[in-house]
């Protein structure tokens, strides 16, 4: 995946089409909230989207389907890794400890714990 950084519209459109799978540009215009864009305006932002390697498309006679050709998964861990980059000088620890100070209730924490040991045992067990 291409390390380019999406618009917040075309993050929105993004969003949208991972909701859906795939689909027209009616069927993402479908998603967004009234007042609707109009149609010339999505479709302009998935045209970007489709030069930038984050939308394919099929073809059935003059109208496109569309589809993510990069999963939100790989999206966002991309995202976070720049997030801990750009503002917390690369340090991962540095980053879970903004988490750990931002007034969240036992309960997430103690999730986020959970999902933490559960990946180091993974990490472990594939040693």
């Amino acid at each position: 995946m291409e390390s380019k950084e999406l618009t917040k519209a075309e993050e929105q459109v993004m969003q949208y089409l991972w909701k859906i799978n795939k689909g027209f540009l009616k069927d993402i215009v479908d998603q967004f909230p009234v007042p609707k864009p109009a149609y010339t305006t999505v479709s302009t932002v998935i045209r970007v989207l489709v030069k930038k390697g984050f939308i394919g498309y099929n073809t059935y006679g003059k109208i496109h389907e569309y589809y993510p050709l990069v999963s939100k998964n790989d999206y966002f861990q991309n995202h976070v890794k720049s997030i801990i980059t750009d503002y917390f000088d690369g340090s991962a620890p540095e980053f879970a400890s903004f988490f750990a100070n931002a007034q969240l209730k036992l309960s997430e924490l103690e999730e986020i714990k959970d999902m933490i040991e559960e990946e180091i045992k993974k990490i472990k067990t594939n040693k």
